[in-house]
């Protein structure tokens, strides 16, 4: 594993167009900027590789998509680390603004193939997701989210639409920019029903973003919407469970939205 101390060498950013002398921390990152490319450590080839062709596949105008560059060889990793275009912006408590760029990235990558290495995920969010989706069955601690997740799991119904890659975790890395389209710059992929990104994303306000249950309510429109809101919540409920690292705060957010949801169903 990397740390943020280590800098791209300087080979690696020429190899990507960039000058190694002049590359900075990102904040709270292990990703370096240079001008206007930001280079990643790769801890997981596979999955590096995917998001890569991914972001570079997402074409929305109302999105501001940080697209991947190859290098001057046409590679996308060189010596360990990936290069992208720089997207201003910082993440922002907007419910709205960032359900509605959940709605257009799940347009924008609707054809993307299932990634392979998805089945092959045993970490706690792709437990906990395929918990949520009556996949898979595992003891949940009740004081983490357990007794929620018991309370609501009786309320799930089939759900009929048809899968696609959905982002798990747009929120947290949406970046926004005054004006501008919020600034997608990573990709956590699910296969599941392209709405289920967006009521992800409408769970996370809820719980951490200080969103009401008017957020629910606006996107009341999309199919299978209550229904999916609950497979989001119980997969967060699931994922707090299960992470020895969650914390009393979490917990107290999923509890907002759990009485949220519960109340849309």
């Amino acid at each position: 594993m990397r740390t943020t101390l280590e800098r791209p060498p300087a080979h690696v950013c020429a190899a990507f167009g960039g000058l190694g002398d002049a590359s900075e921390p990102m904040p709270d990152s292990t990703a370096w900027r240079c001008g206007d490319l930001v280079f990643k450590p790769v801890t997981d080839k596979a999955k590096t590789l995917w998001t890569a062709r991914a972001l570079d596949y997402a074409d929305e105008p109302g999105l501001r998509v940080a697209k991947p560059v190859r290098s001057t060889d046409g590679r996308w990793i060189v010596g360990g680390w990936t290069a992208s275009r720089f997207v201003a912006g910082t993440p922002e408590h907007r419910g709205e603004e960032a359900v509605l760029a959940a709605v257009k990235l799940h347009r924008a990558t609707m054809g993307l193939p299932r990634p392979d290495f998805i089945a092959g995920r045993r970490d706690v969010d792709a437990i906990a997701d395929r918990v949520a989706w009556e996949e898979l069955e595992v003891p949940l601690e009740e004081t983490k989210g357990g007794r929620w997740f018991e309370v609501l799991a009786g309320a799930r119904r089939p759900i009929k639409l048809p899968s696609q890659v959905a982002h798990g975790e747009l929120l947290a890395g949406l970046l926004f920019d005054g004006d501008a389209a919020p600034g997608v710059v990573d990709f956590v992929p699910y296969y599941r029903p392209g709405e289920y990104g967006a009521a992800i994303v409408a769970v996370d306000a809820l719980a951490w973003g200080g969103a009401s249950r008017e957020l629910l309510e606006r996107w009341a429109h999309l199919p299978e919407w209550p229904q999916l809101l609950l497979r989001a919540v119980l997969f967060r409920l699931a994922s707090n469970a299960l992470n020895p690292r969650s914390t009393q705060a979490s917990l107290d957010g999923l509890r907002v939205a759990s009485r949220e949801v519960s109340g849309v169903l």
